[in-house]
């Protein structure tokens, strides 16, 4: 057991701050190094519901999400997480299977023929915690600066940096680690003024490079989305944005009117298997906690939790 050592983790998204938050509160001396600051990684880009996609391998992914659930319903309590609890929808124009992960929400159920828009062969409603995620990284990096951390802006060229290093370094891992296991899936999404709905809805398998959702969050409302599996571009662009719209106002006809405010791109950091294990870099013991799809949200907590136990 390591006890009050110091500790730098690289990247400050929503795995990042999270470990560090939780190694501060655990009473280490803890840094996060980061190229760009909370508002400007991926993580803010995400829809950012509770849900572990794209993301394996499952039976340790369940474990991961199932605390992470725990943590996100308790922070739904409290207004200043930007975290709420909502209920939704997500359809399936398929023959519909459950996820999963379904075994970890009592409220899950199928979908009730009135309940699907035309076209839709099934799906299933339920009740999840969903961020929002400016707000969330805002409380994330002040919870982390009361429990001492500190943030400091700086490119990260090499791992074996610190007696201890956590390397959540999302896509940069690809370069970092190296892993070439590791590649982008670019999501890009629309916020919007919000005309009243209440419930999120999603729909995956709408026509490449897309999918469907949208994701309230009080006066805005999230739209998404792609899965352009491969595509390295942060820029938003325009055709996408356009079509993200028309395929939310094909299912709520309410987004008719509703004023375009913001434009946000983010990078999956996709791998075949999240990478959450220790080895020796030189003097360094390397935690590395990278490769969670679009699951960083959702397995956050629980990721952070077993790299806590382990360092003490």
């Amino acid at each position: 057991m390591l006890t009050g050592m110091d500790v730098v983790v690289i990247g400050a998204g929503v795995s990042g701050l999270t470990t560090g938050t939780c190694l501060a509160e655990a009473g280490h001396t803890v840094t996060v190094r980061t190229a760009a600051p909370p508002e400007r990684t991926t993580s803010v880009a995400a829809g950012a519901i509770w849900g572990p996609v794209h993301v394996g391998p499952p039976g340790r992914a369940l474990g991961w999400a199932r605390h992470s659930l725990d943590v996100l319903t308790k922070l739904a309590g409290e207004p200043e997480t930007g975290v709420r609890m909502v209920s939704g929808r997500e359809v399936t124009r398929t023959e519909p299977t459950m996820p999963f992960w379904a075994e970890l929400m009592p409220s899950i159920r199928w979908c009730e023929p009135d309940e699907l828009a035309p076209g839709f062969a099934g799906g299933w409603h339920y009740i999840s915690p969903v961020a929002d995620m400016p707000v969330y990284l805002n409380y994330l990096r002040n919870r982390f600066a009361r429990a001492g951390g500190t943030i400091e802006i700086a490119e990260v060229t090499a791992l074996g940096i610190a007696p201890v290093v956590v390397n959540c370094s999302g896509i940069t891992a690809r370069y970092l680690v190296p892993d070439p296991a590791v590649y982008p899936i670019r999501g890009q999404v629309v916020v919007a003024e919000n005309p009243g709905i209440e419930e999120f809805l999603i729909s995956r398998d709408e026509p490449p490079p897309g999918t469907v959702y949208m994701f309230p969050h009080g006066d805005t409302i999230l739209l998404g989305g792609t899965m352009e599996e491969g595509d390295w571009e942060i820029t938003p662009k325009p055709l996408i944005a356009k079509r993200i719209v028309a395929g939310a106002l094909g299912l709520e006809p309410r987004l008719h009117a509703a004023r375009i405010l913001e434009h946000r791109v983010g990078l999956r950091p996709c791998r075949p298997e999240v990478r959450l294990e220790a080895e020796r870099i030189g003097d360094s013991l390397v935690w590395h906690n990278y490769g969670h799809g679009g699951a960083g949200v959702s397995l956050s907590w629980g990721c952070a939790a077993e790299i806590t136990t382990a360092l003490g």
